[in-house]
């Protein structure tokens, strides 16, 4: 799932792969895990991420090809925050063969939209779950009842710098992948349930038209 700081790629690929019962590769939840744990790769990704850049290709596409040699990455995966530029997108070429096609969804949301999301946007210190509405505690993670708090990386400057970094380095992705058979763009300013419907239509448009879902 592609798209911008803030476009929901997170909720929805958390849906679909809930109802595919297939594992959700969030490269984000990755790193800040590691973040977290303090281990050599987080200390690294930590001061990046502060900063509101990416981190390097080559950790990125290292962390992801661990992640989808594991078994229940086996018959299937969506990934969210990966890739992000082209080299990664090269690189899950490689990756992918021998497996269905991959299929790419671009969820499309106006800037104005996404700069008022993000500057809203919660997440559990816990647990790491953005929140969704569905808290009915109000300040507390409705899965874990961690404390909700903004994310670091959603003040009012990164955010700023994130939409130009989107812009510099993943927008070209987008062009890359355009003329597939297996590209959709999905319009992410819609009810949340709405994109969720549109997206999984995508997926069986495309699927039913050769090839399995992956």
């Amino acid at each position: 799932m592609l798209g911008p700081p803030g476009a929901g790629k997170g909720t929805q690929a958390e849906r679909f792969a809930m109802g595919h019962r297939i594992p959700r590769v969030s490269t984000g939840d990755i790193l800040r895990d590691a973040v977290h744990a303090g281990n050599e790769i987080g200390k690294v990704a930590g001061v990046v991420m502060e900063r509101g850049e990416l981190v390097s290709d080559d950790v990125m596409i290292g962390i992801v090809t661990e992640r989808l040699g594991r078994p229940d990455a086996a018959n299937g995966f969506v990934l969210d925050g990966f890739p992000r530029t082209v080299a990664q997108a090269k690189a899950l070429d490689s990756l992918m063969a021998g497996r269905d096609p991959l299929i790419v969804l671009d969820i499309v949301v106006p800037e104005s939209e996404l700069a008022r999301r993000l500057g809203s946007r919660m997440i559990c210190e816990d647990c790491g779950h953005n929140a969704d509405g569905k808290e009915t505690e109000p300040g507390r993670c409705h899965f874990c009842g961690g404390k909700l708090t903004q994310r670091a990386d959603d003040n009012a400057s990164i955010v700023l710098e994130r939409f130009k970094i989107y812009q510099r380095a993943t927008q070209p992705l987008v062009d890359f992948y355009r003329t597939r058979p297996t590209f959709r763009s999905i319009n992410g300013a819609q009810p949340l349930d709405r994109v969720t419907t549109e997206l999984a239509a995508a997926v069986a448009a495309i699927a039913n038209g050769g090839g399995g879902v992956r």
